[in-house]
């Protein structure tokens, strides 16, 4: 079964990153065989010396830029992040609100201080240092990442507007001017039919050649209406035939023997791939799964450890990194773990949350050399007023969104509507 879902993966890969640059120092093309990657002790070294390397192109700037003053912005429940450098640029970015409202004291109280007076320039080395300031490790998940990912956006915004560079630029080589998009659905607890007519809804906007669809109950709850996964794997591939690409997602809804079963019903009907088999945590669970099916394993949303992304890359748990960029801590931290998978063959499709979170998606898919063919779209929060010149930020009928091309983020929020925003203080 593994060799099957290697070649799976390394095709998918090569088909979509062939003009990929990124040096394999001397692996080659027996980065995805059995060669000598096959020892653990090797992988690990591979992704060790992978890790080292920097991220961020500080080259881009002769000079220092201080941070002179870091602001967290709250309108209602809506929150931004605004920084300043000493000699006046400005870079702007947009929280997760349904997380933000729950952590910004954390913001303020525990990461804020931290940055002023430090050189952006450095930001992947402050991205180290802040995780053990004040024992901030022990915040290590949402309660981090977050605040943290709000940061980052914000200082990575004001360097490219310093630079003229867009953060994909900042952060990577161009290598996706634009993103497909798969069409997300996130019902459960309706019957198949209610389920089909929103997915056919779904797809008639989004102009999506590719679905991610719900199965099981999620996190082990026991799925309601009984036996609707059974129905709706095949009922969607009938419906669409092979001219859709599919996808599905259990949101860690069984044990392994239950993955495995309903993994062969997907194999069956030529689904892509499978993500979060069984809950996101279980490590070991994950490597059985993939080990007994040929179907590519997807993984990673909740993820919060570097640490465990790269044991999960290097066991060959997962085909398929899915690091979200509110919730892993930002860009730089992903973009590690897409280049410790795309070194062993495997894409990175990853995942996103926040009202404004596909535009940093974006970006990040912009600059990493082995994105998936597909990414989830689930459109823009219309509650804040913005203006991209570059890009319509709609899909077009060949369901293709254009990455900004802009400095920084590539877009201009209407000043009068961050004038009406209070500096959160506590």
């Amino acid at each position: 079964m593994k060799t099957n879902r290697r070649k799976f993966i390394s095709t998918a890969v090569m088909g979509g990153v062939a003009a990929s640059t990124i040096p394999l120092s001397g692996c080659g093309s027996e980065t995805t065989t059995a060669g000598p990657l096959a020892d653990i002790k090797a992988r690990f070294a591979r992704i060790d010396e992978i890790l080292k390397q920097p991220v961020l192109k500080k080259e881009l700037f002769s000079s220092p830029v201080i941070i002179d003053s870091l602001e967290l912005l709250r309108l209602n429940n809506n929150f931004l992040c605004r920084v300043r450098s000493k000699d006046g640029a400005v870079g702007i970015s947009v929280a997760n609100d349904a997380q933000m409202k729950s952590l910004y004291p954390i913001f303020v109280n525990r990461l804020q201080q931290f940055f002023i007076g430090k050189d952006a320039r450095y930001l992947e080395v402050l991205l180290d240092e802040v995780y053990v300031y004040q024992s901030n490790y022990k915040m290590q998940s949402l309660a981090l990442w977050v605040p943290l990912a709000t940061i980052e956006f914000a200082i990575l915004d004001m360097l490219g507007n310093i630079s003229g560079k867009s953060i994909g630029q900042l952060i990577g080589e161009i290598y996706n001017k634009q993103v497909a998009v798969y069409s997300a659905n996130g019902d459960r607890d309706i019957s198949v039919e209610e389920t089909m007519e929103r997915i056919q809804e779904e797809v008639e906007v989004s102009k999506a050649k590719a679905i991610k669809l719900k199965v099981g109950g999620r996190m082990s709850h026991t799925e309601y209406p009984a036996g609707r996964t059974e129905e709706l794997i095949p009922m969607v591939r009938k419906t669409y035939g092979d001219k859709m690409v599919l996808y599905a997602d259990s949101n860690g809804s069984y044990n392994v023997a239950e993955a495995i079963r309903i993994g062969k019903l997907l194999e069956e009907y030529r689904y892509d791939f499978y993500e979060e088999p069984v809950p996101f945590d279980w490590y070991q669970e994950t490597k059985e799964v993939a080990d007994a099916l040929s179907i590519p394993i997807a993984g990673g949303e909740q993820e919060p450890s570097l640490h465990n992304f790269r044991w999960l890359v290097a066991n060959d748990a997962l085909d398929i990194v899915q690091p979200d960029m509110f919730y892993f801590g930002g860009m730089i931290r992903s973009m590690k773990v897409a280049l410790m998978a795309h070194a062993f063959g495997k894409q990175c499709t990853p995942h996103i949350s926040g009202g404004f979170g596909y535009l940093y998606m974006m970006h990040f898919i912009s600059a990493i050399p082995n994105a998936g063919p597909y990414h989830e779209f689930k459109g823009f929060s219309t509650e804040l007023p913005f203006v991209c010149k570059t890009s319509s930020l709609l899909t077009s009928d060949d369901g293709l969104i254009t990455v900004p091309t802009g400095p920084g983020l590539g877009i201009e929020i209407d000043a009068g509507y961050i004038a009406k925003h209070q500096v959160v203080e506590l």
